[in-house]
């Protein structure tokens, strides 16, 4: 692992293939430092809410609050509306040099209720077009690249991961990350990896894979079994942020 080429995602490089994944309640600014400090190549903020953003909400302006040594760093918008989506992501990068993230994130792969109730998280894999508009108009207003974290598909019978990729690769996005999991599965049982190959071989964007990585040999063996640019580790390092040093050893 050690000797992995360095990623690259639009402008931003990242000299490893291990990320932190965002995570909801966990992936504040300290943690992101912490796992930085431990060999993380690149962190993301827990997801913030465009509504949120495009409204002035203090609080949701604070998730976007980070450090120059979190850098290279992705702020994760979640939200169902691609004006919206745009308005926040134009204010991002609308932002100061030292305040403005490398990368724009967009989460698709929440599986919590009150989220895809909304038409946000997993909810927007069921509505390509709806994908494809959101992605588009982000791209037109950022300076910063645009990409996607996404799962499976909604369920066993509507795995749409290639065709997603696909779509997400056509409207402009920069890279995509692969939960291999459906909304349906959440975090249980065994995770999909072999549709992160196959996604990887269908697009040319980095794709970064995700689930079930809790060593540095499934990292290894992950990116060796699906050709993937990158790992993202969310609830493994919770808790052992020290997994990122001992996977580059």
């Amino acid at each position: 692992m050690a000797a992995a080429a360095p990623m690259r995602i639009g402008g931003a490089t990242f000299d490893s293939p291990l990320l932190l994944a965002p995570l909801a309640g966990v992936s504040d600014s300290p943690f992101r430092r912490l796992a930085r400090e431990q060999g993380a190549s690149g962190v993301y903020t827990e997801m913030v809410s465009a509504d949120g953003l495009t409204r002035g909400n203090r609080a949701t302006l604070d998730y976007c609050a980070f450090e120059p040594s979190e850098r290279p760093i992705g702020i994760q918008l979640f939200g169902s509306d691609p004006g919206v989506m745009a308005e926040a992501t134009r204010l991002l990068c609308d932002l100061p040099a030292e305040k403005r993230p490398d990368l724009v994130d967009i989460n698709m792969g929440c599986p919590v209720r009150k989220v895809v109730n909304r038409r946000a998280g997993a909810a927007l894999l069921g509505d390509v077009p709806r994908i494809v508009t959101m992605v588009r108009r982000m791209r037109d207003v950022s300076s910063v690249p645009v990409t996607a974290k996404i799962r499976l598909g909604w369920d066993g019978s509507s795995r749409n991961v290639v065709d997603v990729a696909k779509a997400l690769e056509d409207a402009g996005a920069s890279a995509v990350a692969i939960h291999a999991r459906t909304r349906a599965e959440k975090f249980e049982g065994n995770a999909h990896w072999e549709m992160i190959g196959e996604a990887k071989r269908a697009v040319g964007i980095p794709v970064i894979g995700n689930g079930d990585v809790r060593t540095p040999d499934d990292a290894k063996l992950l990116l060796e079994t699906t050709g993937c640019d990158g790992v993202m580790l969310g609830r493994a390092a919770f808790g052992d942020p020290w997994v990122f040093r001992r996977a580059r050893a």
